[in-house]
């Protein structure tokens, strides 16, 4: 399956990433995406960027080549409140954010009550976008629990490529699991790289087999095209508080919105 955008990768900001703005997007290119997302690690993360890193993040071109850039965060879970490691003011200047939990953060060891509130709560918050690597068995949110929040709220879940090559071992049953149960409940799923470096943009093999496996279908696949990611995100812009609007978002692409509004 062909895929125009990927919107978890991180540049050399993150601290344990290894290429610029300039080589992701001239890879994206060379794989034929239209749009990446650019996510560097949030404020706690061992060695990540000082938050004059999202500030200036205004100084990145809305597009490099043919390719589109949005400028956001993969900001991390810091309590069971869903507390994020980005100040409001940082996260309202994003296009996108996404939230997960890492290690090192100061959110070790918890159990899988108090992981499954904070994802919970993260997922509630009007400038959350994407829950990354829910799959993870290091920090074992009820993966039930989270589909159906995801649904009710028309928010998306991430299946990480990443996590079936380089980190976060055990990762595919849950990810299975989880694919299974998005397919029951029309949960939004992006399939991501999560690259650390320019020769992995755009690679969603692993994930699009987990996805492909579960049924998921193409309807389901917010980064199948970058008018369908730009329309969810100004629709959720738009609508940032759904449990007192009713609203719903069908997906359509007939009427995406510009980048950035």
């Amino acid at each position: 399956m062909f895929l125009e955008a990927d919107l978890h990768t991180h540049t050399v900001a993150s601290g344990h990433a290894y290429s610029t703005v300039k080589e992701l997007a001239e890879a994206a290119e060379k794989r034929g995406l239209k749009l990446i997302a650019i996510t560097d690690h949030g404020l706690k993360m061992p060695g990540g960027p000082h938050e004059y890193h999202f500030g200036n993040l205004v100084a990145l071109p809305r597009k490099i080549g043919q390719v589109e850039i949005l400028r956001g965060v993969e900001a991390n879970i810091l309590d069971t409140d869903g507390t994020l490691d980005l100040p409001e003011r940082l996260l309202d200047q994003l296009d996108i954010v996404l939230a997960g939990f890492h290690t090192g953060t100061g959110f070790d060891g918890c159990s899988q009550e108090e992981y499954t509130r904070a994802a919970l709560a993260a997922l509630a918050n009007p400038r959350v976008h994407i829950i990354v690597h829910p799959g993870n068995p290091e920090f074992p949110i009820h993966i039930e629990k989270l589909v159906l929040a995801a649904a009710a709220q028309h928010k998306a879940l991430e299946i990480n490529n990443n996590s079936f090559h380089v980190s976060r071992q055990g990762s595919l049953p849950r990810c299975q699991f989880l694919a299974k149960l998005a397919r029951k409940h029309g949960v939004w799923v992006a399939l991501n790289s999560d690259a650390h470096i320019f020769s992995s943009v755009g690679n969603f093999a692993r994930a699009w087999q987990v996805a492909r496996s579960a049924g998921i279908t193409e309807d389901q696949i917010l980064n199948l095209t970058a008018a369908r990611v730009k329309e969810y995100l100004g629709w959720h812009r738009r609508h940032p508080h759904l449990d007192q609007e009713g609203k719903t978002w069908s997906g359509s692409t007939s009427q995406s919105r510009a980048v950035g509004v």
